[in-house]
C-alpha cells in the first residue's frame, strides 16, 4: 500500500481543513452561536460529506474510508460542532444491507457505547444510545434485530437528549419499550463480515477525529506557550514545556501514521483484517489523545482549568471518541483476544 495522498485528497485535506477552521468554534461562547453552527451544518452538506458512504451507483460507496478519515480529522481539529461520523456511519451500514439512505439517521449503540445495538422483539430490551446527532431534531437510530444467520434493520425514534461530557456533538437516549420500525427496501441481511468492516470504518473515523483533536489543541498550546510570560520570558522557553510539547507532537505524529493504514484497509482488506488495523490505530490514538490533551491542560495553567479555555472543549471530545467503539483498554483486550488466543488476562 502506498499511505501517501493523491493530489485530490491533499486537495480535499486543504479544503476541509481550511473550511472547518473558517466556520468551526474558535471559543467556548461560539459553541451558543446558531447562526454560526447553521452555516458550518450547510457548508458541510453542501459540500456532500455526508453523502461519502452513500451507495455510488453499483461498484462501492461514493469514497473510500481515506476521505472519510480525512474529513472526520479536519472536523476534529477544529472541535466543529456538527453530525458527520454517525451520518457516515448509518449510510455505510444501510448500503450493506441494501436499503436507502434516510436524511438525518445514525445508529443506535449499546450503552457502552461500543457495538451497535442489538434487539430481539417487536420493541427495545434496553436502553440504547444514538451517537452523533443533529441538534435540536428527534432522530432516527437503526438497531439490528438478528434474523437467521444474518441481521436485518429496524429504526427507532429517539428524542431525548442524554447528558455527555462531548460539548460539540449530541448524544440522544432511547429508554427501554420503544418500539420497532421496518426499515423498508433493504435487498439482503447483514452478515458478520459485513459488520466486522462497518465496525472497521467506525474505528477508522474515531481514531482519524482523535488524531485531528491532538493536533488542534497542541497548535493551540504551543501557541500559548509563546505568549504567555512567567519570569518575564514566554514559558515556551522553559524546557520543562518544551519537552511536554515535544512529547505530544510525537504522540500525534505516531497516531496519524497508525491511522493511515486502517482508513485504507477498511476497503482493500478483508474484514478482519480492516477490523484488526482499526483496532490497533483505536488502541494507540485514544491513549494518545488522553495524553495530550491532559499535556495542553496542564500547560495553559489555571487557565486551563477554567470554562472559558476551549482545552477543555478538545478533551471531553476526545473522551467521546475514545470511547465510541470502544477505548484503548477494550482494542487492547480483543487483540489479546483474537491475536494471542488469550480470553481472559495474559496469566
Amino acid at each position: 500500500m502506498d499511505t501517501r495522498y493523491t493530489p485530490e485528497q491533499a486537495e480535499l485535506r486543504r479544503t476541509a481543513r481550511r473550511m472547518a477552521r473558517e466556520l468551526g468554534p474558535r471559543s467556548v461562547a461560539d459553541l451558543d452561536d446558531k447562526k454560526r453552527a447553521r452555516r458550518l451544518a450547510e457548508a458541510v452538506r453542501g459540500a456532500g460529506w455526508l453523502e461519502l458512504r452513500q451507495d455510488g451507483g453499483g461498484s462501492g460507496p461514493f469514497a473510500s474510508g481515506v476521505e472519510a478519515a480525512i474529513i472526520a480529522d479536519a472536523l476534529g481539529e477544529a472541535v466543529a460542532d456538527v453530525p458527520f461520523a454517525g451520518t457516515v456511519l448509518a449510510d455505510d451500514l444501510v448500503r450493506r444491507a441494501g436499503a436507502s439512505a434516510r436524511d438525518g439517521a445514525v445508529v443506535a449503540f449499546s450503552p457502552d457505547l461500543v457495538d451497535a445495538a442489538v434487539v430481539s422483539g417487536p420493541a427495545t430490551t434496553m436502553r440504547v444510545l444514538a451517537v452523533d446527532c443533529v441538534a435540536q431534531e428527534a432522530a432516527t437510530a437503526y438497531v439490528l434485530v438478528p434474523e437467521g444467520d444474518g441481521y436485518r434493520l429496524a429504526q427507532v425514534e429517539v428524542d431525548v437528549a442524554s447528558d455527555g461530557a462531548d460539548l460539540t456533538r449530541t448524544i440522544r437516549e432511547l429508554p427501554p419499550g420503544a418500539p420497532l420500525l421496518p426499515v423498508h427496501g433493504q435487498s439482503r441481511l447483514l452478515t458478520r463480515a459485513d459488520l466486522d468492516s462497518w465496525a472497521a470504518l467506525g474505528l477508522a473515523l474515531t481514531s482519524a477525529d482523535l488524531v485531528g483533536l491532538m493536533r488542534g489543541v497542541l497548535d493551540l498550546t504551543v501557541a500559548y506557550a509563546q505568549e504567555r510570560k512567567q519570569y518575564g520570558v514566554p514559558i515556551g522557553t522553559f524546557q520543562a514545556v518544551q519537552h511536554l510539547l515535544a512529547e505530544a507532537r510525537c504522540l500525534m505524529e505516531g497516531a496519524f501514521s497508525a491511522t493511515l493504514y486502517p482508513s485504507w484497509a477498511v476497503d482493500n482488506l478483508g474484514p478482519d483484517e480492516a477490523r484488526t488495523a482499526g483496532r490497533v490505530a483505536k488502541a494507540y490514538s485514544a491513549r494518545a489523545a488522553r495524553t495530550v490533551c491532559e499535556i495542553a491542560v496542564q500547560v495553559h495553567g489555571g487557565m486551563g482549568n477554567t470554562w472559558d479555555c476551549i482545552v477543555h472543549v478538545y478533551l471531553r471530545r476526545a473522551l467521546l471518541s475514545s470511547r465510541w467503539f470502544g477505548d484503548d483498554g477494550e482494542q487492547l483486550r480483543q487483540l489479546q483476544r483474537t491475536r494471542l488466543g488469550v480470553a481472559d488476562g495474559l496469566s
